[in-house]
């Protein structure tokens, strides 16, 4: 099954995100903040990245930058409580944004279209 890496500041936000999606059958990797999420992206190749925009340190916008300059091929979903950053042309370097919902349903099935679209034949 794929792997997906979490990164978002905030602990419970990790820890709901690693029970449901471990429960739909996904591999999950979590970091807290863009820095570990750049060194978990590396050691672990995930095939999706969810990554919150506002974290300490580098914020999500610069973290996708930074895994762009490396990979364009991995999906990546800007998953935030602030609906204002979809303006940001920034953002557009993710594949989906989605603000975030106590009701994971739509993250969920977003997730397995990317995943879908992005498997080779």
């Amino acid at each position: 099954m794929a792997t997906i890496l979490f990164a978002d500041d905030e602990e419970s936000i990790r820890l709901l995100y690693r029970e449901e999606f471990e429960e739909a059958g996904y591999t999950v990797v979590l970091a807290a903040d863009g820095e570990e999420a750049l060194q978990k992206f590396s050691e672990t190749d995930p095939d999706l990245l969810v990554i919150d925009i506002k974290m300490p340190g580098m914020d999500g916008i610069e973290l996708v930058g930074r895994i762009r300059e490396t990979n364009t091929e991995v999906p990546v979903i800007l998953c935030t409580a602030y609906g204002e950053y979809r303006q940001n042309l920034e953002t557009w370097a993710s594949d989906e944004y989605i603000v975030k919902s106590a009701n994971l349903d739509g993250l969920i099935s977003k997730v397995a279209e990317l995943l879908e679209r992005n498997v080779s034949p």
